[in-house]
């Protein structure tokens, strides 16, 4: 077997001969498989984790309120970027092309809704908050396109990618495309956690650096709830905190979402790959550890300039195993919540819950889509008439994933107000005005067409055949 001094050595000469890479990602890359084969997995020992102080994750009902005068407001606007992760493609929902355009609601699409938010923004205080857009080469091509029918909205919109790394094959950890795979699939994107590097590489950084700007918040491009917050901000400036993550209360449905923990004096992220087998549990409780990472990150760019030119941003390095052709190959990634231990003066801030809204599956299409939410100024806001804090927990069969067949089973979508549960599988369609309430499963047998009449309400039932409507 060949060292990892030998392995690396051999990986080297390999990536020089790769002319689809630029000099710093090839840099990038090997560093990255260098932590990774000395193996300096970051292994928590679990009993001097402390759970974080009101000082270290602090509560939003505590923020100091936003200054009241347009002009201060102006001042701390001026001092943004907002920054969405775009690399991600829709295809777990059956789409092509970037996830941000599937469309959310009222034929909007998440971009469109990200843009009329910045442009209220912009025109009511007259401040200039940027738009970037961090693209992986899957997503590139397509957004340039997109993003020209905003050229005249009074918001800058910047694209930028995130680095192109080659994919390992697992058997000897050279890299695939100089194994003649050189088409996309020899390639990947690594993580988010990338984001910081290419902020500098791509020379934005430095360009947002010279017109004044201090903070950049940073959010997936899915989360409908990741708006700008000026309370947030003002906390930030006024307390000189480099690294900002938002976090909220876990329920049930987030059980292996990161966490926030006190470790050695600093506060850090401890993601569920880090925990050892015989505390996953205790991990997943909702007693110990009450809060998970929304990805909502507000980060200072000094700092970041700072860290990433001294080579400082070490973030545990996440290694995704797939296969391409029957070849086994590993793609190692980093993810941005990882970095917060390594800056200055980083909290959390625990905010609510609607700060927290992504759209992962149609399961949470159909909640934005339906009465639980209205738009307001490119807003997605939650309809007051609802008495429980908590979305209701939906459960859609594969029938209903892809996006094209989720919206062609539903003549409108059902009013859900009062809905604590919907479990549907099998060949079901929905009339229009359908109304459900309590917990509802409607599972039709192999082989049944079940039909959902118009208007019908259902309250509190299973519903296996026609006959049970």
């Amino acid at each position: 077997m060949a060292t990892a001094a030998e392995k690396l050595s051999a990986l080297k000469s390999a990536v020089a001969g790769l002319n689809e890479i630029s000099e710093n990602e090839k840099n990038g890359f090997i560093s990255l498989v260098g932590r990774y084969l000395s193996g300096e997995a970051q292994h928590v020992e679990w009993s001097k984790i402390q759970t974080p102080t009101d000082e270290v994750v602090v509560p939003y009902d505590t923020l100091a309120p936003t200054p009241e005068g347009s002009s201060e407001v102006k001042n701390l606007l001026d001092k943004l970027v907002v920054l969405k992760l775009n690399g991600g493609l829709g295809t777990t929902m059956g789409c092509t092309g970037p996830k941000s355009v599937i469309e959310v609601r009222d034929g909007l699409t998440f971009l469109d809704l990200i843009v009329i938010q910045i442009e209220n923004l912009n025109s009511k205080y007259g401040s200039n908050v940027p738009l970037l857009l961090m693209n992986s080469f899957n997503t590139h091509d397509d957004t340039q396109k997109i993003v020209e029918k905003y050229q005249n909205s009074n918001i800058e919109i910047h694209t930028f990618n995130q680095s192109q790394y080659p994919r390992l094959v697992v058997e000897d950890f050279l890299p695939l495309p100089s194994k003649g795979h050189t088409d996309k699939d020899g390639w990947y994107p690594p993580g988010h956690g990338d984001v910081f590097p290419s902020l500098l590489n791509s020379g934005k950084l430095d360009a947002l650096l010279s017109q004044g700007k201090e903070y950049v918040f940073v959010a997936n491009s899915d989360n409908l709830g990741a708006i700008v917050d000026l309370k947030i901000l003002n906390h930030l400036i006024q307390n000189k905190n480099e690294y900002c993550m938002e976090v909220t209360p876990k329920t049930l449905a987030d059980v292996k979402g990161g966490t926030l923990i006190s470790y050695e004096g600093r506060v850090q992220l401890l993601e569920i790959a880090q925990v050892p087998d015989e505390h996953v549990n205790e991990f997943k409780s909702i007693e110990k550890f009450k809060i998970f990472n929304t990805n909502n990150l507000w980060v200072n760019l000094n700092a970041v300039k700072r860290l990433v030119e001294a080579d400082a941003l070490k973030m545990e390095i996440i290694p995704n195993p797939k296969e391409v052709d029957g070849i086994k190959v590993l793609q190692l990634e980093t993810a941005a919540g990882a970095a917060i231990r390594f800056f200055d003066k980083a909290i959390g801030i625990n905010v609510p819950r609607s700060r927290f809204l992504p759209v992962k599956a149609t399961s949470d299409l159909l909640l934005v889509q339906s009465d639980l939410y209205t738009l307001e100024d490119g807003f997605v806001i939650r309809n007051k008439a609802r008495e429980n804090p908590e979305n209701p927990s939906i459960e859609l069969g594969p029938e209903f994933k892809k996006v094209s067949n989720f919206l062609g089973r539903f003549k409108s979508i059902p009013s859900i107000v009062e809905l604590d549960s919907l479990k549907v599988a099998g060949d079901v369609w929905f009339g229009a005005g359908v109304i459900l309430k309590g917990k509802v499963s409607i599972v039709s047998k192999p082989g049944v067409k079940l039909e959902v009449p118009d208007g019908v309400a259902i309250v509190d039932k299973e519903i296996n055949g026609p006959e049970d409507l």
